[in-house]
């Protein structure tokens, strides 16, 4: 488990955050700006010390403030990578690596050199200078000091914040990679929803220094109370599915979650493949009857798990189609009109070119 209650002030604001999350796969720390995402990744990391409370890692207890306890930074054995690399400019890519690897015990060297070497793609950069490499892959190379520093965990600040639209696509498959082979807990900050929808298994909403709420992705996205904290978290919906067959004739692809299916533009990925799915709030229409006489070929049985009116021409509504959640966005009027209310057997309707490439990422 990973296990934070602490509070801490720093000149005008104040951190209380509260979260209790499984350590296993990652766990995202979302929020806006100066909600205090850093700052809970830094009392982690032992680089800000809490008034009170207390963390523990994996079993691992680093802080307690009525203990006593309070594990330097140093021997907390945690991986940080920072928003910019922090290689050191004197040494070439491989003794970068070596750096980490070299001070860590012999005895609890799990993680192999040539191991993290292939991982990160770096077998062709390891005589180069940091001068001479691009973002994306100072960025790579910064990932695997902190892997070969053999870490309990690995805590990522804004990793990509720094990098293009090309570097970030180019760093993104290795992160995703880094996340399904390695089976290190990873905190990862980011204010960018993409990076969130492809990397994390989990998210804790960052809201003025407190955990607004923490779960699973698909969950936390489909919450219509966390509008406002969520910032630029953009309403809609994350479903997992598998790649169950292309469909050439049409250049389609047809997904399969729990309990529904979903046609989309073809894909580039295998049949079999896992993939989350960003379906948007604005994108889901209701009907209340199996509609007829549609484009749209994407119709799935649900039930309103939520309905929140709203004061201007909106309304938010959760569905829930099995174990999946799906979330509308239709004008007050409409709610009003078709009756709707917590309960509903409807129809949620999708169309197919609602859900681009980009809105259907391949889970490693």
């Amino acid at each position: 488990m990973i296990e934070l209650d602490v509070e801490a002030r720093l000149g005008d604001f104040a951190l209380a955050a509260r979260l209790q999350a499984p350590a296993d796969g990652t766990l995202a720390l979302y929020g806006r700006s100066g909600s205090g995402k850093t700052s809970i990744v830094r009392a982690i990391a032992g680089l800000l010390r809490p008034a009170r409370g207390r963390i523990a890692v994996a079993g691992s207890v680093f802080f307690d403030a009525e203990a006593g306890v309070d594990v330097p930074p140093e021997k907390r054995r945690l991986g940080y990578v920072f928003q910019d690399a922090r290689l050191f400019p004197h040494l070439n890519v491989a003794r970068n690596l070596r750096y980490g690897f070299d001070r860590a015990p012999a005895g609890e060297r799990r993680i192999g050199f040539d191991a993290v070497v292939a991982l990160l793609g770096l077998e062709t950069l390891l005589a180069r200078a940091p001068a001479t490499l691009s973002g994306g892959e100072r960025q790579r190379v910064a990932v695997g000091r902190a892997l070969l520093a053999q870490p309990r965990a690995l805590l990522m600040d804004e990793p990509l914040a720094a990098l293009d639209a090309a570097r970030k696509a180019e760093v993104l498959p290795y992160l995703e990679r880094l996340r399904a082979t390695t089976g290190l807990p990873i905190v990862y900050v980011s204010h960018a929803q993409d990076e969130i929808l492809r990397l994390a298994d989990r998210i804790a909403l960052i809201d003025d220094g407190r955990v607004r709420a923490c779960g699973p992705v698909g969950e936390i996205a489909a919450r219509l109370d966390l509008g406002p904290a969520a910032g630029r978290f953009e309403a809609g919906a994350v479903i997992d599915a598998v790649l169950a067959r292309h469909v050439p004739e049409s250049a389609l692809s047809r997904l399969e979650f729990d309990t529904g299916a979903l046609e989309v533009p073809a894909l580039d990925a295998a049949p079999g493949a896992k993939l989350r799915v960003q379906i948007r709030a604005r994108d889901v229409m209701i009907a209340l009857t199996p509609p007829q006489g549609l484009s749209a070929r994407n119709v799935i049985p649900a039930r309103i798990a939520a309905l929140q009116i709203e004061d201007g021409a909106f309304a938010e509504v959760a569905l829930a189609a099995g174990a999946s959640i799906l979330r509308a966005r239709v004008t007050r009027a409409s709610a009003v009109e078709l009756g709707l209310r917590e309960g509903l057997a409807v129809f949620a309707v999708i169309k197919s070119v609602a859900v681009g490439r980009r809105d259907a990422q391949t889970r490693v």
